[in-house]
């Protein structure tokens, strides 16, 4: 008798279900059922490509989900009636019942969520259509009533469900996986069935497809409750048996429950849905104007043509005449319209249009969107895609129905404005943002299980270490390094790798996608369900589902650099009003001298030191330069890098293997590096037409052998349709030989996987070229714009505001008469400086700041009286004004911040008592007539004569109010002895590890930092031994040092709060934290050792590493013994020396004169390796008298 698995719960039941979507049809065909149901808990995530599977399994999917149900009204949302909730299983028959499945689900979390996605009776009542309804589990209404002994309540929920869901759509249902209340709710349903003629069903609740899966379910499960393994099996999983039954098994199960097999599928035969993938769900755009969307559009796109003529814009040239230009926008329109975008176009046109309006930020172009020229006329993108050689097609394809994508940047900070006039505009229903999950890749599982296992985060570390940081690794992959000798060796890493193996990649949470946004003509849900997550709506399925549903996604994006240009236009403006941006011209030739020289630092794409590097070999003199750096400096690409500068620098080395080549190539110097220029190959030696040409540059991209092999029979001997007609007449018709043909055609495919988007890369070239144009001409805003950027992020304003001091721009500390909200331009000296803004001080609030400026605007404050008086009507409290006095912005006022932090307070009472006084009316008749102005003192306030704080105190008050030192840097007298050691800074070794950026350093490789101690957290090991986690921080950065017990008890007597130190060791990273340091050795850091010149932290990075510790001058013959004077063996130099002299091991002896003892003792296993570097720290310590070479 066949049998149908109608409750299972798939991986998208997070970090509950263990049954891979794509093994469960594999698995149902194993058990020679045809059928089988999804239902995850509260949630529809998986259904399409669970149907897919089921579809190329040739499996029947059935598609429902494991509803909650709340008690009450969903609205109701108290914890004491929360847990009342229960669950219903709800499976869909037709496309009603989909829609009303996914308008429920929709529902439970825009209206229904409290700890889970809730419906309610009401919802139930009303979009019962089109589904069958099962009572669940022992979590379900019926069984609990049971379980509890309140049999007439479950028999009357039941017939209320029967009424409600009609007689054939409504079973009571049977589980049992050997737990004994089961047994007892299994009576009372037969009991139910028999009373009221409700049919059973049988299921079997899997949530894993094998019965020895159940180990991996509970690793899982584990991992969702922040458990371990040894706490004891899941609550609610206390046995093996929910998996994947076979027929025989759950017959075997309930053969004395009548109907409850044979209705498994008597329910499947009655589903019957399917996904409809062929059509597309365009939003709708209606123009005031009445005219319809295609006449819109033509309209606007003629008139967009017009205009840039006249600006100036298009220029025509001999090879791009009017002509051109007018032949291809009759060309994209027709296929714009003809594929059914012109509204598509219009919508993206309509919110750019109104960020514009609103002062926001938006880029250039991005993607292949900016190969469009209408895109270019209707203002969606601002590159002329007819200058740079772009193609249309690339975006939008008349052969291959594939969606448009218009990729979209904005301000980043005001991105969420565009979105929501979108939202106004179409309705919020209508506006949704797009699922993503997360999964538990290599690293992160092995580490979620070995948390699970109780294994210790140090054996649990290296093992994850041991897989490499490739993108998209796999287990699999990692075996075939260090990581499968661990496993032949371990038998506990064996298990590790084992249960990691069964969970990698599943998703762990849900979250949403960064740019997405899904806009469609009726309310979201009717299409697909909708989500919740952090308060912003999403869809329940991911990006290419939405696409293959035939919804249309477009990309709101935050680009920084965005912000960046704004904010140093409008500080250009205050002195320069007319200043536009937009109309410096490409071809300014001081910006293409900073490009070439390296110096771009802070240069939207340019910045990393091998894009440095390659731009000082190519010496770009055009944006087409930018375009190619940009396309060049990539993974595959970069690999080109040599023979593209050969060639670039020799071009009659170049050699073509036919003349069309010569003509594609010649821009970037006979190399394959742009998309576009495959698609070119194709179209002018073999005669593809351009879609066509996409379509071989995508299967060729995508290494499709089977595609690729046609599509090189068609390249080299042409190809015609089944009436004869050429569809492309091939290379051999063009003149080349079949050896020539074959090798350009390999060519090709090597390099269609790594060549870059043409149209991408020149609309990030503008905004590339553009920051390097601020950055040339006016180096003092940029630099306060790209500060203003990182606010808060130590390291990088850190290395900016270096950057500006090698300017020679002083970036001055926060004035409470100069500065803005942020870092802004001002005078000094008659030079142009940078002050640092009071939104970057602690405490201090945009509200307060607001009440700031405005009082400023009536006249400078005269003295802190002066401020106090002003100001202690509004939002004045003593913590910002502490704050303020730490952080230096108040030094101008002429009072010492030591006598500011000893009165403040007693000042701030004065005025807030006169500020009451005056509100509550209490002036007697002496007062009345004869008060002061608002703004004057109403005593003349004596200070305390105290000395100033020292420098170093100053130091670290602007550190603790501001997070950044001005008055200079506690390090910079420890400086000169890190140098010598070797020491690099740390913000180098940070940024390694950051996405995007260029990796300097790797994991384990051994380095040298120094800095100050910030903190010190003492622990212990498991073995009781102490040991230490520091965190220094030098001028640049800050950074995590691990101690282990054995070095700890070496160095820890020096390891103060404040201390200097030097720490060398081994460089530890993972992919969820920030890199530390493994210390091996430390070093006590002596200040102003010296005057000659060392070569400062942030140029280390510039020497070979070989050379870090290299002695700058030659030295004399070695001696054969170092004699050091100290005063006796306990003193605290005696065991600094020691510390040095295990930095310099060597080759010479070491004697030391105990000065009390007056005797010479030779040192036990300590040789010395004689350096300049050490003897001049030796002598620094002791004294030159008391260090002899002899």
């Amino acid at each position: 008798m066949p049998f149908v698995h109608l409750h299972l719960h798939s991986e998208y039941s997070l970090l509950d279900g263990a049954c891979r979507i794509r093994d469960i049809p594999q698995r149902a065909a194993e058990l020679g059922q045809t059928a089988v149901a999804v239902t995850d808990h509260g949630v529809m995530y998986g259904v399409v490509d669970f149907y897919r599977a089921c579809k190329d399994a040739g499996i029947k999917p059935i598609i429902g989900c494991e509803v909650y149900v709340a008690a009450g009204s969903r609205f109701d949302k108290r914890h004491e009636t929360d847990g009342t909730r229960y669950h219903l299983v709800l499976l869909v028959k037709n496309e009603t019942g989909y829609k009303n499945l996914s308008y429920m689900v929709s529902k439970a979390f825009t209206e229904g969520f409290y700890t889970k996605p809730r419906i309610d009776l009401d919802l139930l009542s009303e979009h019962s259509e089109g589904l069958v309804c099962l009572s669940a589990c022992l979590a379900g209404y019926i069984p609990r009533m049971l379980a509890a002994g309140e049999y007439d309540k479950a028999k009357e929920h039941a017939l209320a469900m029967r009424r409600l869901f009609g007689e054939e759509n409504y079973y009571l249902e049977l589980q049992d996986h050997g737990i004994e209340a089961q047994k007892e709710v299994n009576a009372g349903i037969l009991r139910l069935s028999r009373e009221t003629g409700i049919p059973m069903v049988a299921t079997n609740d899997a949530h894993y497809l094998r019965r020895g899966d159940a180990g991996t379910q509970a690793v899982l499960m584990c991992i969702q409750t922040n458990s371990k393994i040894a706490d004891g099996r899941p609550f609610g999983f206390e046995t093996d048996e929910f998996y994947m039954k076979s027929t025989e098994e759950m017959e075997a199960l309930f053969a004395d429950y009548e109907g409850a097999i044979q209705n498994t599928v008597k329910i499947a035969d009655m589903c019957q849905f399917d996904f409809d993938f062929s059509h597309i769900y365009l939003p709708r755009f209606q123009p005031d104007t009445g005219e319809t969307p295609e006449a819109y559009l033509r309209r606007l796109a003629e008139e967009g043509f017009a205009a840039k003529v006249k600006a100036g814009e298009i220029a025509f040239t001999e090879e791009h005449t009017e002509a051109v230009y007018r032949e291809r926008i009759r060309y994209e329109l027709s296929v714009i319209i003809q594929m059914g975008y012109a509204e598509y176009y219009l919508i993206v046109a309509d919110f750019i249009r109104h960020a514009k309006s609103r002062g926001i930020p938006v880029g250039p172009g991005r993607g292949s969107g900016a190969g469009s020229l209408v895109a270019y006329l209707v203002g969606i993108t601002d590159v002329d895609s007819i200058r740079y050689h772009l193609m249309f097609e690339r975006f939008l394809n008349p052969e291959r129905v594939s969606m448009p994508d218009f990729d979209t940047d904005f301000c980043y900070d005001r991105r969420g404005e565009v979105i929501e006039y979108v939202a106004d505009k179409y309705g919020h229903d209508h506006v949704c943002g797009i699922t993503t999950f997360g999964t538990l890749a290599a690293k992160a599982v092995i580490r979620d299980v070995g948390r699970v296992l109780g294994m210790s985060y140090a054996d649990v570390d290296v093992v994850a270490k041991a897989v490499p940081n490739d993108l998209h690794i796999t287990i699999d992959e990692a075996l075939k390094g260090p990581l499968g000798q661990m496993v032949q060796s371990s038998d506990e890493v064996r298990r590790l790798i084992e249960l990691s193996k069964a969970l990698e990649g599943m998703p762990r949470h849900a979250s949403a996608h960064a740019a997405g946004i899904v806009i469609t003509d009726k309310p979201v849900y009717d299409y697909v369900p909708v989500a919740v997550n952090d308060e912003m709506t999403l869809t329940q399925f991911p990006m290419d589902t939405i696409a293959s549903l035939g919804l249309l996604k477009f990309d709101f994006l935050g680009l920084r650099y965005l912000t960046i240009l704004s904010d140093t236009e409008k500080q250009i403006r205050r002195s320069e009003p007319s200043f536009e941006l937009r109309s410096v011209p490409f071809d300014d030739k001081k910006t293409y001298e900073l490009i070439s020289s390296g110096r771009t630092d802070g240069v939207f794409q340019l910045e990393s030191g091998g894009m440095r590097k390659l731009l000082v070999q190519m010496q770009p003199a055009c944006i087409e330069d930018i375009i190619l750096a940009i396309s060049l400096y990539r993974p595959g690409p970069m690999e080109s890098i040599p023979k593209f500068l050969e060639y670039r620098q020799h071009p009659e080395k170049i050699q073509y293997s036919c003349p069309q080549l010569k003509k594609i190539l010649d821009e970037t110097s006979g190399c394959i590096l742009y998309q576009e220029q495959v698609m070119t190959i194709c179209r002018e030696i073999a005669g593809f037409s351009y879609g066509r040409a996409d379509i071989i540059r995508r299967a060729m991209s995508k290494k499709k052998a089977k595609e690729m092999e046609a599509e090189r029979h068609a390249f080299i001997y042409g190809e015609k349709d089944e009436n004869g007609n050429e569809i492309c007449h091939g290379a051999l018709a063009a003149g080349l030989s079949e050896e020539v043909a074959s090798e350009i055609f390999d060519t090709m495919s090597a390099f269609a996987e790594y060549a870059f988007n043409k149209s991408h890369a020149t609309a990030y070239a503008y905004i590339s070229f553009r920051t390097a144009y601020l950055k040339a001409h006016y180096p003092c805003e940029y630099l306060a714009s790209l500060l203003t950027s990182v606010l808060g992020n130590m390291t990088k304003t850190a290395v900016y505001v270096d950057q500006a001091q090698k300017m020679k721009i002083a970036v001055l500390g926060p004035d409470i008469n100069e500065s803005l909200d942020t870092y802004s331009v001002v005078a000094q000296n008659g030079k142009k400086a940078i002050r640092f803004g009071l939104l970057g001080i602690k405490n201090v609030g945009r509200s307060f700041l607001a009440e700031v400026t405005r009082e400023r605007s009536t006249g400078k404050f005269t003295s802190f009286e002066n401020f106090i008086s002003r100001m202690s009507g509004r939002e004045l409290n003593k913590r910002q004004v502490e704050s303020l006095i730490k952080s230096g912005a108040f030094d101008s006022l002429g009072t010492s911040r030591a006598a500011l932090l000893s009165e403040y307070e007693k000042i701030i009472d004065i005025y807030m008592k006169k500020s009451r006084s005056r509100l509550e009316g209490q002036f007697d008749l002496f007062t009345i007539g004869n008060a002061a102005p608002d703004d004057a003192p109403t005593l003349d306030y004596a200070y305390p004569d105290i000395p100033e704080l020292s420098v170093k105190e100053r130091l670290y008050q602007e550190k603790e109010s501001m997070g950044m030192y001005f008055s200079g840097h506690p390090f910079d007298e420890y400086e000169r002895h890190a140098s010598l050691l070797g020491a690099v800074p740390i913000s180098d070794i940070l940024t390694s590890f950051e996405e995007g950026e260029e990796q300097i350093y790797h994991d384990k490789e051994s380095v040298t930092v120094a800095g100050l101690l910030t903190s010190r957290t003492n622990k212990q090991t498991r073995q009781g031994a102490p040991m230490a986690f520091l965190r220094i921080e030098d001028r640049f950065g800050e950074m995590e040092l691990v101690v282990f017990p054995k070095v700890l008890e070496k160095y820890s007597y020096f390891l103060a709060p404040n201390a200097a130190i030097a720490a060398f060791g081994e460089i530890s990273a993972s992919e969820d934290a920030a890199p530390k340091l493994l210390v091996s050795r430390l070093e006590m850091l002596l200040a102003d050792i010296g005057d000659e010149p060392v070569t400062p932290l942030r140029d280390k990075r510039d020497l070979p590493r070989a050379a870090m510790h290299a002695a700058s001058a030659e030295m004399p013959q070695k001696p054969k013994t170092l004699y050091l004077r100290v005063e006796n063996q306990q003193c605290a130099l005696f065991r600094r020396v020691q510390s040095l002299l295990d930095i310099f091991q060597g080759t010479v002896p070491v004697v030391f004169y105990m000065m009390d003892e007056k005797k010479y003792v030779r040192a036990v296993n300590r040789l010395a390796d004689i350096q300049p570097n050490m003897m001049k720290l030796l002598k620094a310590l002791l004294g030159e008298d008391s260090v002899v070479l002899k």
